[in-house]
């Protein structure tokens, strides 16, 4: 482990892994009046699927993308990272891929491995099961923090393309694959050329680098990381008080694994878009002047951009999320 974490190093690091606790130097990270933020999380049911396919590598870099994203989106770099790895007894291969995994996260985000935690359970998790959870810490200048209250009516949205489902709504997922009668080691139903495991276990996708740039380029009033609860649920987490958003759902292309799901387990277009990031895993709200250049930024730093719509007026206090076109979307 001690390589693959030196692997990560970055400027700030002033301890080395192995004692009981790290050190990070914020001065010498260039940061002057900074803020910490932090956050944790973990991979949920996803986990399952890694164990049945007998695929570890890129489970880590889920765990990292979990954290690290939730962090740009209040303006962090994230920083550093911890994880936490348990399982009944240690299985060397399959946890070295696991924090190969984590490493190369870390790498995607530029923050550095520092520590973490494997502990061996024997009893409380069966042969092959483990969990994993991982803690992220960044930081921003005190008056660069996006706190969710800027956006104002006639700003663009703008969505950032996913990697296929991400590391929400697997629960689901799973149930879906089961009464589907589709094996995970078969090729894909909309894929002959990949197998239903390995495109369920496609990494999420990290936006650190790209949205730290578009912070620095232009007038960013809010981000918002699509995870559980879908564009209807997390666009609001970043609005003020009477204000809404409208997005035009014929604006981005539902990849073909949301279509499938949505078939196969006859789910509706609106619980689809509730549970899954549907193709959208960012969402940036950008002042309308500023748009162009952001745009421009993202897709010089690789990523698809998409202009799903403005933010608008609502008569609600609470803010919301309409989506037109929904089921025309779902269906062409």
């Amino acid at each position: 482990m001690k390589p693959l974490a030196a692997a990560t190093h970055r400027t700030g690091v002033a301890s080395d892994l192995g004692g009981f606790g790290a050190v990070f130097d914020l001065k010498a990270a260039g940061f002057k009046d900074p803020v910490l933020v932090a956050g944790t999380d973990g991979v949920g049911t996803k986990l399952m699927i890694a164990t049945q396919m007998d695929r570890h590598n890129t489970i880590g870099i889920d765990l990292v993308a979990m954290c690290a994203n939730d962090l740009v989106v209040q303006g962090a770099e994230p920083l550093f990272f911890l994880d936490y790895f348990a399982t009944g007894k240690l299985v060397v291969a399959a946890g070295r891929d696991i924090i190969s995994g984590i490493a190369e996260g870390c790498r995607r985000a530029g923050c550095a491995l520092i520590g973490g935690e494997t502990a061996e359970m024997p009893g409380m998790y069966k042969p092959g099961d483990y969990d994993l959870a991982g803690f992220c810490v960044g930081a921003v200048e005190r008056n660069a923090i996006l706190a969710g209250d800027a956006a104002e009516s006639g700003d663009v949205v703008l969505g950032l393309a996913s990697d296929g489902i991400h590391s929400n709504g697997f629960s689901l997922a799973r149930k879906v694959v089961e009464v589907s009668g589709a094996g995970l080691h078969d090729p894909a139903p909309f894929d002959s050329e990949r197998r239903l495991g390995d495109i369920l276990l496609d990494p999420t996708r990290i936006y650190v680098k790209s949205c730290l740039a578009a912070i620095k380029a232009g007038d960013i009033k809010g981000l918002a990381h699509i995870t559980g609860g879908g564009l209807l649920e997390n666009i609001p987490r970043v609005l003020p008080s009477g204000l809404g958003v409208a997005v035009d759902a014929g604006q981005w292309s539902i990849p073909e694994l949301f279509r499938w799901i949505a078939s196969a387990g006859g789910v509706t277009p609106t619980e689809m878009i509730r549970t899954f990031n549907c193709g959208i895993g960012m969402v940036i709200i950008v002042a309308s002047d500023s748009a162009d250049t952001v745009r421009s930024v993202l897709e010089n730093e690789g990523e698809t951009v998409f202009q799903l719509g403005t933010v608008v007026e609502v008569a609600k206090v609470d803010p919301e999320v309409v989506v037109e076109g929904l089921e025309d979307a779902w269906r062409n």
